[in-house]
């Protein structure tokens, strides 16, 4: 494995960085103070490419490899954690999915418009009784003439009433398949379809989560994602392309930590000396570093797995685990450093505090990541290839 970044490489990381810099950033603390998200950051995210970053030419998309697009969920959430979850689920959780599983008249019908922006994307995994236990899915999908009903809600869905579209994994009312779930992408304009935001959230303020209702929603058979049975795949191979954006992001943060203590540490004496040369404001930094240098070489190898087509579930598993965890802690360091100030929103830390903390739920809790870890070291989980992989990188023309 050779991480060493090509120009390309480089050039996608610089914007990115400039994107969330002068984009996220712009107006960012009064939009999270008062819980209001800006779909405006969408449309310009679809203009830059970013969108797209690895979603072939062909279809419109800037065909960058899988590491490009790590890269630039690292920038965005250096910037704010609302800008890379959307990319998590337009372009994790639903474009990639989309690329892995979709037939070429799927690829043809729907990624454009994603790869663009044109349209915005969600995922539709989790409900009110489901989580951690996805096996416990009570959205259900029935059988009517060449097509199927959808009914159900789901929960916690970044983009609920922005997307136009949703990946959903629903339970098969009826079917001979051994495996009882399908996929399916949902248009938010299909009658039965509704949508409310969450409000009171922890952190990612400033970006629209809700909760989206199928009620008696018709579908026909083109939009189900591979076969009946495929759904808890599918919903799998979405989940490690989710995760990879999260863990990608998780360096970001630290990352931005780094930024803001790296200053205060310079700017703030005690006694006439910065605290920076105190041993113990050193040993934080110190870790810090340790994080987003192990954080970035956990995420370039699940990229290159991503872009050689191999299965990656432990090593993404790892990534998300490790690097949400360091950046929980860099933000509680940080804090640390920043004092009294790291405890109020004239800094940026709280908001990297309040935000690294989500991280640690969603995508697989920081338990279920415990315990696959385990599992796979002592031989009781494995992973066998799957019928459908991501392309490999480079795209073909």
């Amino acid at each position: 494995m050779d991480f060493a970044l090509t120009q390309e490489q480089q050039l996608i990381r610089e914007a990115a960085y400039k994107f969330g810099q002068n984009e996220v950033l712009n107006g960012l603390a009064e939009r999270d103070r008062a819980h209001e998200s800006d779909p405006v950051i969408l449309k310009k995210m679809g203009e830059a490419g970013l969108l797209g970053v690895c979603i072939p030419q062909k279809f419109g998309g800037m065909g960058a490899d899988y590491i490009s697009m790590g890269m630039v969920c690292e920038e965005l959430e250096r910037a704010d954690s609302t800008a890379r979850v959307a990319m998590s689920v337009h372009v994790g959780l639903h474009s990639m999915t989309l690329m892995q599983w979709g037939t070429p008249e799927q690829h043809e019908r729907w990624l454009p418009d994603l790869a663009t922006g044109k349209k915005i994307a969600g995922f539709g995994l989790t409900e009110p009784n489901a989580g951690s236990d996805a096996s416990s899915l009570k959205t259900t999908a029935t059988r009517d003439g060449d097509g199927y009903v959808l009914n159900g809600s789901k929960i916690w869905i970044s983009l609920a009433d922005f997307a136009d579209q949703f990946l959903v994994i629903a339970r098969l009312a009826q079917t001979s398949a051994k495996a009882p779930y399908a996929a399916f992408i949902v248009d938010r304009n299909l009658p039965g379809f509704s949508s409310r935001p969450i409000k009171g959230k922890l952190g990612v303020r400033a970006g629209n989560t809700g909760e989206i209702t199928m009620e008696n929603l018709r579908l026909s058979k083109d939009c189900m994602l591979g076969e009946e049975g495929d759904g808890f795949k599918i919903a799998m191979s979405a989940l490690d392309h989710g995760r990879y954006t999260v863990a990608s992001g998780a360096v970001g943060i630290v990352t931005a930590c780094l930024d803001a203590c790296n200053k205060y540490a310079n700017e703030r004496t005690v006694q006439g000396e910065a605290i920076g040369k105190k041993q113990l404001v050193q040993q934080m930094i110190a870790s810090m570093v340790r994080g987003r240098d192990i954080g970035r070489l956990l995420y370039y190898q699940v990229g290159w797995m991503k872009n050689q087509g191999l299965r990656h579930t432990r090593e993404v598993s790892m990534a998300k685990w490790v690097n949400c965890e360091a950046a929980f802690d860099a933000a509680n360091k940080a804090i640390e450093i920043h004092g009294a100030y790291g405890y109020c929103d004239e800094f940026p830390v709280e908001r990297y505090f309040r935000n690294s903390r989500g991280a640690m739920i969603y995508e697989g809790t920081h338990e279920i990541h415990t315990l696959m870890q385990a599992e796979y070291e002592l031989g009781y989980r494995s992973d066998k290839a799957l019928s459908r992989t991501l392309p490999t990188w480079p795209f073909a023309d």
